[in-house]
């Protein structure tokens, strides 16, 4: 973690780590949508799976940290690149 992190990520931070379960389920979240990800079978339940995670990436960094917005902005464009190709798969859920 960074020496110099903003008052209000640190707010944030610490009311997540008061959740005790929170954590260890988004880390499980990460690593079951990016597992999944790398299966070509499933990547589309990955990208879904993932895209929520991304969302609050961008936002923390939009909000609190700019300087890791590139990377973010990366993140969530290859997500929604892989949501788009894989679009017929969601089209029965959403008709």
């Amino acid at each position: 973690m960074p020496e110099e992190m903003p008052e209000g990520l640190l707010a944030i931070m610490n009311a997540m780590e008061t959740i005790g379960w929170l954590m260890p389920l988004v880390g499980i979240v990460e690593i079951v949508g990016v597992a999944l990800l790398v299966i070509k079978r499933y990547r589309a339940l990955g990208a879904i799976i993932i895209f929520p995670i991304n969302v609050g990436i961008l936002l923390t960094h939009i909000v609190n940290i700019p300087a890791g917005l590139p990377i973010a902005i990366v993140l969530m464009t290859i997500n929604i690149w892989i949501i788009y190709e894989y679009r017929h798969k969601y089209m029965p859920m959403i008709q």
